[in-house]
């Protein structure tokens, strides 16, 4: 990862304009691929981003980055104030709490609760972002991502798109299917994961201990 801190204006051309005047903010560039630009508010939430796969330039003064679509981010840098890179590694991702550990160990052992014609090809399965909770196939030989929540939000959602990003570049793989799993969805999350083509299946941890056959498939 690369973090710049700087005076700076940003400007967005694609679907629509956007600029942002001069100003001190900090920018992260990803081994991804992806470049953020953050003021010191708003939480975690960028000012401007461009996700990958995009194409990263650079003169003395500006960043550019460039999606295949034609969108354009470009930075230019009045004044730098620090510009550090560091070599972050692997990330293991979020450990599961202790539901979702369980739900996890449970599934994994039985795929066909979440469907007749499912096999598991393998349990956190690493991607290099993290690992994906189950890898499965389904039996026209198609590749299954997918993630267990307790809670399914929208945050989840993200991350399985994150992934399934990851293993598309994989020839083994791709094209994936989405599959998030969780006892209980947040109706924003759902509405987001079936506009993403990511099925979402609803579980209860007490059933899957026993009788597996009330799973319920929205």
């Amino acid at each position: 990862m690369r973090v710049i801190v700087a005076q700076c204006t940003v400007e967005y051309q694609g679907r629509l304009g956007a600029r942002l005047a001069s100003a001190t903010r900090l920018v992260l560039l990803k081994a991804d691929g992806s470049i953020a630009v953050h003021s010191d508010a708003k939480a975690y939430k960028p000012l401007n981003w461009m996700n990958p796969p995009c194409t990263i330039t650079e003169t003395a003064s500006t960043i550019t980055a460039a999606t295949p679509k034609g969108e354009t981010l470009v930075i230019e840098l009045e004044e730098v104030f620090a510009d550090v890179a560091h070599e972050l590694g692997v990330d293991p991702g979020l450990e599961k709490d202790g539901v979702e550990a369980q739900l996890q160990e449970l599934l994994a052992a039985n795929v066909t609760a979440l469907g007749p014609d499912l096999t598991l090809i393998k349990r956190e399965y690493f991607t290099d972002i993290g690992p994906v909770d189950l890898l499965c196939s389904d039996a026209e030989g198609r590749t299954i991502a997918v993630e267990i929540k307790r809670i399914g939000e929208i945050a989840g959602v993200e991350q399985l798109l994150r992934y399934q990003e990851r293993l598309d570049r994989d020839s083994r793989f791709a094209p994936t299917i989405g599959m998030f799993v969780a006892q209980r969805f947040k109706p924003q999350a759902r509405v987001f994961a079936e506009s993403k083509g990511i099925a979402c299946v609803e579980v209860d941890l007490d059933t899957l201990r026993g009788d597996v056959d009330h799973l319920t498939l929205f």
